[in-house]
């Protein structure tokens, strides 16, 4: 089993949600044939401005992937405004829910734990990339970030 950590926006992560699928574009589509039935995947989504509020990076979602990578042309998520050319995001794989949390959490407080982003200052760049994998630890780390009350 693989873990990966998947970054998106809110909008996409939405879709995400209502639709049990996960997609990326087309530079992205060596990681996703990487991926297998059975990996899990954690949903980032990215700081975003609304409004006058600016609403943290945070990790909502963890799936279980539960389909082989397939190709599908069909428009269902929304192209971020910085994302050149036409894109729909084409390279899939459907979802099983494991647990979305009920409090998204700041990811920065978790960065300083996290073996994978090696880079603590610059940490963005880690997840720059539609999807990459994790190690186990990070994963049961964030599970038990996002399910531990904060007040």
């Amino acid at each position: 089993m693989t873990i990966w950590i998947a970054s998106t926006n809110r909008n996409n992560w939405e879709i995400i949600k209502n639709k049990n699928l996960w997609g990326v574009p087309k530079r992205n589509k060596n990681s996703i044939e990487r991926s297998k039935p059975g990996d899990k995947i954690l949903i980032f989504v990215r700081q975003e401005k609304v409004g006058d509020a600016i609403l943290p990076s945070a990790i909502t979602t963890a799936f279980e992937i539960s389909s082989k990578p397939f190709e599908d042309e069909t428009e269902v998520f929304k192209k971020p405004v910085t994302m050149l050319g036409e894109e729909v995001f084409p390279y899939r794989v459907k979802l099983k829910l494991i647990k979305i949390f009920k409090e998204e959490f700041d990811f920065k407080t978790l960065i300083s734990n996290l073996e994978f982003i090696t880079n603590k200052k610059q940490w963005t760049g880690h997840l720059r990339t539609a999807m990459r994998t994790i190690l186990e630890e990070d994963y049961e780390y964030m599970l038990k970030a996002a399910e531990t009350p904060r007040g």
